[in-house]
């Protein structure tokens, strides 16, 4: 799995009209909904614990 492109991410959302603070308070589905096609796959399990890893909770 490749990391997640933020900047890039960010970038889009602002051309729909997405604000920043709006954009990071989307969850990943969300964003995949608003972004990708619509028979898009679900993220794996084994996608999440590499995104739980990158970016892990900060307690």
């Amino acid at each position: 799995m490749s990391r997640p492109d933020w900047l890039a991410a960010l970038r889009a959302a602002a051309r729909l009209g997405i604000a920043p603070a709006d954009f990071w308070q989307l969850s990943l589905i969300e964003w995949r909904a608003i972004i990708g096609p619509a028979d898009a796959r679900p993220l794996t399990r084994r996608a999440l614990q590499i995104l739980m890893a990158d970016y892990p909770d900060k307690s």
